[in-house]
């Protein structure tokens, strides 16, 4: 009934409040118009990048990249309506999981927050699974001069397996704001195969250029389900 009434007050604030945007048309997709909605740089694929697979939900370009840096970097929380309906967009695989990408304390600190948390309790509730967070990450220092070998050793060394827990869970998803490398997210799946994992998964807002990006459909995957 409370989710019933809460949906209900959104929709009337939206009826009487513009696009978030182009502050002109009305509301209609998680907060945008019609318009502005069908214009955003959609990408809704899997791509591949340093040997994972990722799902993606747009290119990393205006607007989505000031819509995320406003969001992760200034506290505009207002953005995550925006953010969680582009995750949504995504035919994703069944899962026993949820695993957001985590920060270090000393980020945690400066932000206040970890954006990917935020995104994957909102992805949760919609897919009905738990948030599952086996995994720390330490300090996470400047890579400026290091080579790509060194960068990558120096991220791997950063995820390490939180105390002992007997929760586990073979089926999992990595949910994460911005592809790039795709390092980080290399560097999480190793520990959470040490953990018992077996198939992991990852999905991400939105993905920098990459010139060795490579392409893959989904579609047929047994296990997908159209949210």
């Amino acid at each position: 009934m409370f989710k019933r009434l809460g949906t209900s007050a959104q929709q009337l604030f939206d009826y009487f409040t513009p696009c978030s945007l182009c502050d002109i048309g009305m509301k209609r997709q998680f907060g945008l118009c019609h318009s502005c909605w069908q214009q955003l740089p959609w990408l809704k694929q899997g791509i591949e990048r340093n040997q994972q697979h990722v799902f993606v939900a747009c290119h990393y370009q205006y607007p989505i990249d000031r819509i995320i840096q406003q969001f992760k970097y200034e506290q505009k929380l207002h953005h995550q309506r925006l953010l969680n309906g582009l995750l949504l967009q995504l035919k994703l695989p069944k899962v026993h999981a949820i695993v957001p990408m985590p920060i270090s304390v000393d980020r945690l600190t400066e932000r206040g927050f970890n954006q990917a948390l935020l995104l994957a309790k909102s992805l949760s509730t919609h897919l009905n699974v738990p948030v599952w967070q086996p995994v720390q990450r330490l300090a996470q220092h400047s890579q400026k001069g290091l080579s790509r070998l060194e960068r990558l050793e120096d991220i791997e060394q950063q995820f390490v397996a939180a105390p002992p827990n007997p929760i586990r869970y073979r089926k999992v998803l990595i949910v994460d704001d911005v592809l790039t490398t795709g390092s980080s997210i290399t560097a999480l799946s190793k520990v959470l195969e040490q953990l018992g994992c077996q198939q992991i998964y990852s999905v991400c807002v939105a993905a920098a250029q990459n010139p060795s990006i490579n392409s893959f459909d989904f579609a047929d995957t047994t296990e997908s389900q159209p949210l």
